[in-house]
């Protein structure tokens, strides 16, 4: 452990995976922020806060468990005449989880008129969203310890690189959530990402592989071009707003 301490190459093995962990834990915190959006404001913080601190106990019980997550690759019975694993399996149903879960959620915003913005109360939805957080990081979790397995050979990187990145989502994933709330273009954006990730873990339990890398950058550009939309709305309001005040005064 001292010798792995005073090894550069462990260091930058470590700042390497923890980058890699940030990045695949994009598609977390989306979710995250979508569920924890639909509690009362005060219980949002509490349900991201357990939410990622469930996620990182998942990936950390994944770690230690990484020789039967290997063997989720064994083929449990075939289809048609394609291979079907128990990572098929999970993945699988994850996918069509987020995508009959974010479709439910733009239905509900496009076509259910709400009479008041009043949000559910009670322990027993603030306990189901925390459960259905849970599930799902499952799903996110067995991609990045793979992929943890895969950058680095030491079990204490792995498990550094992981508690680094839930912390730094931990202190994104508020503000994250709070932006989202307030900004309702944004938030069906994020409910957009949702079946696009969705789409890819079915995709990727049926044998065909989508580079993440796509799937980020079409979440990266989608999200700016919103950001320039936003930025626009508001210089066109402005003189609107000006001209309105002009005319009281």
């Amino acid at each position: 452990m001292v010798e792995l301490l005073k090894s550069p190459e462990a260091w930058i093995s470590l700042a390497t995976l923890s980058a890699m962990e940030i990045v695949l834990g994009i598609d977390n915190v989306v979710f995250l922020t979508i569920l924890a959006g639909k509690l009362p404001a005060e219980q949002q913080p509490r349900a991201r806060r357990l939410g990622l601190a469930f996620a990182l106990a998942t990936r950390l019980g994944l770690l230690f468990a990484i020789t039967w997550v290997m063997g989720l690759t064994r083929e449990l019975f075939s289809v048609l005449g394609r291979g079907l694993s128990g990572r098929d399996l999970i993945l699988l149903g994850g996918g069509l989880f987020l995508i009959g879960k974010a479709t439910v959620e733009i239905h509900d915003k496009l076509e259910v008129e709400h009479a008041a913005e009043l949000k559910p109360k009670g322990g027993g939805v603030f306990w189901m969203t925390i459960l259905q957080i849970g599930v799902l990081d499952i799903v996110f979790s067995l991609d990045s310890v793979i992929t943890a397995v895969g950058m680095a050979g030491h079990l204490p990187i792995m498990i550094g690189a992981m508690v680094v990145a839930m912390g730094v989502m931990l202190v994104f994933a508020g503000r994250i959530g709070d932006f989202v709330e307030q900004h309702p273009t944004v938030k069906m954006l994020a409910l957009s990402f949702l079946i696009l990730i969705g789409v890819m873990l079915t995709a990727e339990s049926l044998g065909k592989h989508i580079e993440k890398g796509y799937v980020y950058f079409a979440m990266a550009f989608s999200l700016g071009v919103e950001l320039l939309n936003m930025k626009l709305r508001k210089a066109q309001s402005a003189p609107v707003a000006l001209h309105h005040r002009f005319e009281k005064d």
